[in-house]
């Protein structure tokens, strides 16, 4: 009896010891139980603060969080900005920290620290819960940065460019741009710290133009300044043009054949405006994305001599032609497309050169452009050469001024030898008669850029 009661006491242990070994499998394995600590993000090891705008303070759990609490305090004093719990468990949340209106803490504190607490909804540490707890170190900064125009071009034109350098001050500066016909321009670092330089773009296709500096700091200040520069209208040509069917079954048909994506438009209209406007943009979309970038390496100085790409060559287009194309009567049109470019012919084959140094960053073929190299000179400053039959530089290559760079042609949407010559600033066509222009560029840039040396030299 006795060996029977110790077997059902050894079997009763043995049932006992599985039991913990399989509870304290299910709590080391189960979700439930899990053992990661919640996540406490912020931006850097120092956040700065304008006091004005709530700081933004994200928490992130892998199961859930359960519950937090903020405490700010400058060294002497601390006082308790948020607290609660999250009732739907998220896994992610961002907490918005107000400076409080308590008068506890010195107004005067340059420096503050938050502790953020939080907890998640795990059931371990005997169902509390994974805590973190992290210190945060603020900067307290709300004095807006200082912006000075040293110069810049006095007009601008409709579809034109200009130049602006200005000088940017702060202690932690975050962002420098210049906001004008809804895009950011850059500006790029000029000759020593805090001090920049922009060319700027007016698209022929808006009618009023305004460019404001805008500066902000790490902790939100914000400066905007308004760069004052006369406005030139310029009314443009708008252009009716027969859409013959030779150019339809011709050009028109060898570009849709050349495109598997349009390949089975078969509608002699539907053609045209397929080329004519749905590729004729996708073209552009490259050539805007290639065009729109801007080094962020300080320049010591930017020089650039006036454009002549083809000797002798006639003007047989104009930059900023509207134009519409009609079939067989003027009231039917059935395509819309501007001109983006100038138009210049001279013999056939004839030699293009680059009027000055640059990078190619494009050398194929581009549909309607045709074969098209496209040359950074910078500063933000492009020119393209389309229709080309033949490239005789590579992307990548360095090239000097007046070095050859291509051949005049009739590729992509061109019905006789000629070039279609851009120039962009910042990814926006502008008008290639001003870069033509010797006087132009004396006064609109050489000359900026000498009164804004003298003031940069002088400090």
């Amino acid at each position: 009896m006795r060996s029977s009661g110790n077997s059902v006491g050894k079997i009763l242990s043995g049932l006992l010891v599985l039991g913990l070994l399989v509870g304290m499998g299910y709590i080391y394995t189960a979700s439930e139980f899990e053992r990661v600590a919640p996540i406490v993000h912020n931006s850097g090891n120092t956040i700065f603060w304008n006091r004005k705008d709530p700081l933004n303070i994200k928490l992130e759990d892998n199961r859930g969080l359960k519950d937090f609490k903020l405490i700010l305090s400058d060294g002497e004093n601390s006082i308790i900005v948020g607290q609660g719990t999250f009732e739907n468990s998220n896994k992610e949340q961002a907490l918005l920290v107000k400076y409080p209106k308590s008068k506890i803490l010195n107004p005067k504190a340059q420096h503050l620290k938050l502790k953020v607490l939080v907890t998640d909804s795990s059931l371990w540490n005997f169902f509390q819960g994974n805590k973190t707890e992290k210190i945060v170190d603020i900067k307290i900064d709300y004095k807006h940065p200082n912006v000075n125009i040293l110069a810049n071009s006095y007009s601008i034109t409709q579809g034109g460019s200009a130049l602006v350098v200005f000088q940017a001050e702060d202690e932690n500066i975050d962002t420098v741009y210049i906001q004008a016909i809804g895009k950011k321009f850059q500006a790029q670092p000029y000759k020593k710290e805090g001090y920049y330089v922009a060319l700027l773009a007016w698209p022929f296709t808006q009618t009023d133009f305004s460019a404001k500096i805008i500066v902000t700091d790490l902790a939100k200040n914000r400066r905007v300044t308004d760069i004052p520069f006369y406005q030139k209208k310029h009314k443009y040509r708008v252009s009716f043009i027969r859409a013959k069917d030779k150019l339809i079954d011709g050009k028109i048909s060898d570009l849709i054949a050349s495109d598997p994506e349009y390949s089975i438009v078969d509608n002699r209209m539907e053609k045209l405006r397929t080329i004519n406007e749905t590729m004729r943009l996708k073209n552009e979309d490259l050539i805007h994305e290639l065009g729109s970038k801007v080094s962020n390496e300080m320049i010591d100085s930017w020089k650039i001599d006036r454009f002549y790409p083809l000797e002798n060559g006639a003007k047989v287009a104009s930059y900023g032609d509207e134009r519409y194309y009609y079939y067989k009567t003027k009231d039917n049109k059935v395509s819309h497309s501007y001109h983006v470019g100038i138009d210049l012919a001279s013999t056939k084959m004839a030699i293009i050169k680059t009027s000055n140094s640059g990078r190619v960053v494009y050398a194929d073929e581009n549909g309607i452009y045709g074969n098209m190299p496209m040359i950074d000179h910078g500063l933000g400053l492009y020119t393209l050469y389309g229709h080309c039959s033949e490239l005789l530089v590579n992307e990548g290559d360095e090239v000097s001024a007046k070095q050859a760079i291509a051949k005049t042609g009739a590729s992509g949407l061109a019905l006789g030898d000629h070039l279609h010559f851009g120039i962009l600033v910042q990814g926006i066509e502008v008008r290639p008669v001003e870069w033509f222009d010797a006087s132009w560029i004396r006064k609109n840039i050489d000359n900026i850029f000498k009164k804004a040396n003298k003031i940069i030299a002088s400090k």
